[in-house]
């Protein structure tokens, strides 16, 4: 019985000392908003360093401008020419989708790059407009003003539509909130990405049929009603 105690007793898992709540509740904000600690460069800096770290965090180019060499730029060009023959057609296309001048598909797609190479860390993403954005802001503008009716008031929603949109996007990630993609299944995001693909494909219906008066819709019945409407 001794022998069975004392082995007992040392298997036994001691219980974690208690914390207080608010640094428990700390302890799990910090662990769930910053699993990666993206603060601990700034431990133990002063304060000149830690305002040129926030700099660099913030404005990546500040840190890899000094090293920026000849043969990057020649790579960096190339891969931007040919980013530039796919992102100047489907600019002027995802325009039409969103019911607005082509010139303004075309500002779109060279500020964002402009803007990323400043403010974003990734080498390999190319930053501009996608087809499902630009439906949903026919689709929802349409209902309030007729872009063909009254385009100014139109253009002047989507450029407040647009910059509300980068305001929710800039918090998400000020908020390091990045982790609720986790919470989407995969059957979510191929539905998604399917349902999307297939209205884009509707949608062009009205150029390649030369429709004048194409529905605001995205659903298939109003789309396919629309269509046949006028072709018959």
């Amino acid at each position: 019985m001794g022998s069975t105690g004392e082995y007992e007793s040392q298997r036994r898992v001691p219980v974690p000392p208690s914390k207080p709540f608010l640094k428990s509740l700390q302890a799990r904000l910090k662990e769930t908003f910053f699993p990666d600690d993206p603060f601990r460069q700034f431990k133990n800096q002063p304060i000149s360093n830690k305002f040129l770290l926030g700099l660099q965090y913030f404005v990546p180019i500040i840190e890899w401008a000094p090293r920026y060499t000849f043969d990057f730029f020649k790579a960096d060009l190339i891969a931007g020419i040919t980013v530039a023959s796919l992102a100047v057609p489907q600019g002027i296309s995802y325009a039409s989708l969103a019911s607005i001048p082509p010139i303004l598909g075309l500002y779109s797609s060279f500020v964002p790059p402009l803007l990323y190479a400043m403010l974003g860390s990734s080498r390999d993403l190319a930053v501009g407009t996608v087809a499902v954005a630009s439906l949903l802001i026919s689709s929802m503008l349409g209902k309030e003003v007729s872009p063909t009716e009254n385009p100014k008031q139109y253009v002047q929603l989507v450029f407040t539509a647009t910059f509300f949109a980068g305001v929710f996007q800039a918090s998400l990630g000020i908020l390091r909130l990045g982790f609720i993609v986790d919470f989407l299944s995969h059957a979510t995001i191929v539905g998604f990405m399917g349902g999307a693909a297939t209205i884009v494909c509707f949608q062009q219906l009205k150029g390649i049929l030369g429709l004048v008066h194409f529905t605001h819709e995205t659903d298939l019945v109003s789309v396919m009603r629309s269509v046949f409407s006028q072709i018959h």
